[in-house]
């Protein structure tokens, strides 16, 4: 049974589990913006949040912990180097999670996770990939 149980196993074991947490947040903190499944988003929140916590103090003992959780260099680098700097003052919340709808495939509820302080239409850029759309005369 798992009574009491608060966290979500999303179907994997352990170390599946903590891999899959540590490439979705690598990603999440390399393009700012992520789009996954709800389920993979809710638990990547509690996974990242106290991380960005620990980022706000730039101490040896911070970046020696998440290079515990995250193990790669650069994303250390990145996040101390642009994300911390963003959410100084910002007392907690650093992520949004908004639902998409169900995916074709297989139906499953898609969402996007983004960094709140790194929200492009606050900062008047557009979300669309192209440059405009074009149309045909006739």
């Amino acid at each position: 049974m798992r009574h009491g149980d608060k966290i979500n196993n999303l179907g994997r074991k352990k170390a599946h589990r903590q891999a899959l947490l540590r490439n979705l947040a690598l990603a999440l903190i390399q393009h700012k913006r992520i789009f996954t499944t709800l389920a993979k988003a809710k638990a990547l929140r509690r996974f990242i949040e106290p991380l960005l916590t620990r980022a706000k103090k730039d101490t040896l003992h911070n970046r020696r912990t998440l290079f515990r959780y995250l193990q790669q260099k650069e994303a250390i680098k990145e996040l101390y180097s642009t994300v911390a700097p963003a959410i100084a003052d910002r007392p907690g919340g650093y992520t949004r999670i908004l639902k998409l709808g169900p995916r074709h495939g297989d139906g499953a509820e898609m969402a996007m996770i983004e960094l709140v302080d790194f929200n492009s239409f606050l900062a008047g850029q557009s979300l669309s990939r192209t440059k405009g759309t074009r149309r045909r005369k006739s």
